[in-house]
């Protein structure tokens, strides 16, 4: 089965626009998303739907975001793009006649809601600001790698 990296993607996506401080066209957006322009204007167009991200056309034109970072969480994302599946794994059969079956189903149906809600949880108590905190902080890490000590000292 595919993995969905819808969400993924547009995190990733998002965050370039916010740290460009500037409009992105939507070639831009796909090339740093590696994907098209036409995959970048369809899950923007679910973000702009709820007000998370604008686009204005022509010259100078492009996506911005809409609102401040810490009011947009992982969850607000993956619904505004659809809210696909979160499982891969699903049961052989819905409605088997087998009991032995049913009694798999029943234990997998809430196992994967238990864990479910608690993804979807955790989605509500990350923002976009703290992916943008967690980038600063690789930024800066990476910057201030020790320098080689010389024999001056």
């Amino acid at each position: 089965m595919k993995r969905d990296s819808r969400l993924s993607g547009i995190l990733h996506v998002l965050l370039h626009m916010a740290e460009a401080g500037q409009p992105l066209t939507s070639e831009q957006l796909a090339q740093a998303m590696q994907s098209n322009a036409a995959v970048v204007r369809r899950i923007l167009g679910g973000l702009r739907n709820r007000e998370m991200v604008r686009s204005e056309k022509g010259h100078g034109g492009g996506w911005t975001l809409a609102c401040d970072l810490s009011a947009i969480t992982l969850r607000d994302i993956y619904e505004a793009i659809g809210a696909p599946r979160l499982m891969a794994m699903s049961n052989r059969t819905e409605a088997p006649g087998c009991l032995v079956e049913q009694a798999v189903n029943a234990a997998l149906d809430s196992s994967f809601s238990e864990a479910e809600t608690l993804l979807l949880t955790r989605f509500e108590q990350v923002t976009l600001a703290a992916l943008a905190a967690d980038f600063h902080a690789r930024m800066a890490a990476r910057s201030s790698t020790p320098k080689k000590e010389t024999p001056d000292g």
